[in-house]
């Protein structure tokens, strides 16, 4: 008499069979998105990353780079690819609804305030210094990430010549996307080529 195989597990596990619930996916990315206004990504990084350990850093930075290729928000495609992976469609939508509910309602309510109370000075200064503060963290958080490419040359120099096209010689996004396709395709070839 032959045994019968354990059924499958239904649910996608990330590194090292991390299994994440819907619950968590949703408190995660509420908390991902209640910590900043106008640039989450550290945030992102450090609640996936480093508290949580969904994903590893290396993956992360990858993944970033997918979700800025795909249309919309980074840190929304970003949310939607790792609620996907856990739970499929459902921690998709659960992770996206967290990512963008709360602060939806946060901002009716700091726009209102604004209306009231933007011309004051001393609410100028205060939104000019919490700029500052946002520029820093990413920064910080760019480092962090420029650091996993220092095993992968071939996202190393794609990296650092898209950098140089944008933020430099300020072209268009999509122009210096397009540029670096056949350069990028062609040391691939020359890097991973005789890879199988």
């Amino acid at each position: 008499m032959s045994q019968v195989p354990p059924p499958p597990n239904p649910l996608p596990q990330g590194e090292g069979g991390i299994n994440v619930t819907l619950k968590e996916l949703f408190i995660g990315f509420t908390r991902i998105a209640l910590s900043g206004f106008g640039g989450v990504l550290p945030f992102a990084r450090r609640v996936i990353v480093e508290e949580r350990a969904w994903i590893p850093s290396e993956e992360f930075t990858s993944l970033l780079g997918l979700c800025q290729f795909l249309p919309g928000p980074n840190v929304v495609n970003l949310s939607i690819c790792i609620g996907a992976r856990f739970r499929g469609v459902r921690g998709a939508i659960t992770a996206f609804t967290g990512l963008i509910l709360p602060p939806f309602f946060i901002v009716i309510g700091l726009g209102a305030l604004y209306q009231q109370y933007g011309n004051i000075p001393v609410v100028n200064s205060m939104l000019r210094g919490v700029s500052a503060v946002a520029a820093g963290l990413i920064l910080s958080t760019g480092l962090k990430m420029a650091l996993d490419l220092r095993n992968r040359p071939l996202l190393l120099i794609c990296s650092s010549l898209a950098m140089v096209g944008i933020v430099a010689l300020r072209w268009p996004l999509p122009l210096v996307m397009l540029g670096l396709l056949p350069l990028s395709m062609l040391l691939a070839a020359r890097i991973y080529g005789g890879k199988s």
